[in-house]
């Protein structure tokens, strides 16, 4: 079989992932609409590359579109949470 994850499972034990609590701290949420996903893929992208460039983060994200935040907040908490996660 495979595993599916969704972002309901990225959390463990009620406590926000570092992505996620990188997203809050960064203010990168705002509607939160694109966040799931947007969550979902810095973790694919974080998996491959622990310390990706700002383009590399870009066309991580090409696929999600947000109409509130203009992507700049969103880059600088994967940038924020890839340092963080080498500590």
């Amino acid at each position: 079989g495979h595993e599916i994850l969704t972002i309901e499972g990225v959390a463990e034990n009620g406590k926000l992932h570092p992505i996620q609590q990188s997203f809050v701290d960064v203010g990168a949420i705002q509607c939160g609409y694109c966040t799931p996903g947007m969550v979902l893929n810095t973790l694919a992208l974080l998996k491959d590359k622990s310390d990706p460039t700002e383009p590399e983060i870009r066309r991580a994200l090409s696929g999600n579109l947000c109409r509130c935040t203009g992507y700049q907040k969103i880059v600088e908490a994967i940038q924020d949470v890839a340092v963080k996660m080498k500590e």
